[in-house]
């Protein structure tokens, strides 16, 4: 892990900003940043039109907590669109994705928790079936 120089409490000049296809995660607790073992905290900004497409993690189950905007939210083979204070729970290894239809950004916590951090951390599943074929367009 990080030793010393982890941190126990985090501010925004702390924070680790990745950007991904799917829009910027700043990492608020992880490993390297805090002493974490068992636990990882990220923001999400998901601009409109982006998706993280059907996922899961072999080793983290997952919260995801909406803060602003909507997003079409899947867990497994249900969809339900969530917006502010509306949370996803997904169990360790369920398929899951997260995909911005509307118009303005959706903004969310992703809180993943694992008895122990182990690699792969993501395994893409957006290709295989029944996944490819799940994601319709919907208007909403």
């Amino acid at each position: 892990m990080c030793g010393a120089e982890c941190l126990r409490f985090v501010s925004t000049p702390d924070v680790v900003v990745e950007e991904l296809p799917w829009g910027p995660h700043e990492w608020l607790v992880r490993p390297q940043l805090t002493a974490s073992e068992h636990l990882m905290l990220v923001r999400v900004t998901m601009p409109p039109g982006d998706a993280h497409q059907f996922h899961r993690h072999p080793h983290f189950e997952e919260a995801l907590y909406y803060l602003e905007g909507r997003a079409e939210q899947w867990v497994g083979e249900e969809r339900r669109v969530l917006g502010p204070g509306d949370v996803a729970h997904v169990p360790t290894n369920a398929v899951h994705g997260t995909y911005n239809v509307f118009e303005s950004d959706c903004v969310f916590l992703a809180i993943l928790g694992s008895p122990a951090f182990r690699e792969p951390m993501l395994i893409d599943v957006c290709r295989e079936e029944p996944w490819c074929s799940l994601k319709t367009p919907v208007a909403y």
